[in-house]
């Protein structure tokens, strides 16, 4: 554990991120904290200086939808300890978290107090769930375990493009939203297409899906 921890808050709600800083400043004072409001801006400051010792992930932001961006940001830096912090505290999202890699679970109904203590257990090496959370069985079926080490090999800018698809955007639509040619977000698709072994875009919406996070809310 370092004496000052570096820890990234990610969420896109400010006042939420507002009590995630003050829990973690109960939990270390010193703590060196950085904020984000998407996925993009979680890989911009996580490519940046000396790796975090903690993320706080936030399930449902843009850029990400269910256990996508758990997956992909694992798998991309598992040296960082994630812990998933959501409005939906069932047992079976906690449990599927978990298997997604996932150091920690803390609902966003937890207090500041259980909040602190939470992240102090989770920077010191071990795992964290709710205190009321029943083990039940989630297993992680061979599909998903597929898909999942699938999503990890994208690169950032394929990671994004296999999101917006998985929004039902069109290529046009997404060459709006991330800034670019019409013809780069095709490129994308087809690579996304070849890692995924398919010729079907549907089936890319299909694969997105089965990371969602059933009613999960904000």
């Amino acid at each position: 554990m370092t004496i000052q921890p570096k820890i990234l808050i990610a969420d896109d709600h400010p006042l939420f991120r507002i009590a995630l800083k003050q829990a973690t400043m109960n939990a270390f004072e010193d703590a060196l904290i950085d904020e984000a409001g998407s996925v993009d801006e979680i890989m911009k400051l996580m490519g940046k200086g000396a790796p975090y010792d903690l993320l706080l992930l936030d399930l449902q932001m843009p850029g990400a939808n269910g256990f996508s961006g758990l997956i992909y940001l694992r798998g991309q830096y598992p040296e960082v300890p994630v812990v998933v912090v959501s409005g939906n505290d069932q047992d079976k999202i906690i449990a599927k978290a978990m298997n997604h890699g996932a150091s920690g679970f803390i609902p966003k109904s937890t207090d500041l107090p259980e909040m602190a203590k939470a992240i102090k257990i989770i920077i010191g090496g071990a795992f964290w769930v709710p205190p009321g959370f029943s083990a039940v069985r989630q297993d992680i079926g061979d599909e998903e375990i597929s898909i999942a080490e699938t999503v990890t090999s994208l690169t950032p800018q394929q990671f994004r493009v296999f999101t917006l698809l998985s929004e039902g955007m069109l290529n046009k639509q997404i060459a709006f939203e991330m800034d670019v040619a019409e013809g780069t977000v095709k490129a994308h698709v087809t690579g996304i297409l070849k890692k995924f072994g398919t010729y079907n875009r549907g089936h890319l919406i299909i694969a997105a899906q089965k990371l969602q996070a059933d009613e999960l809310p904000v």
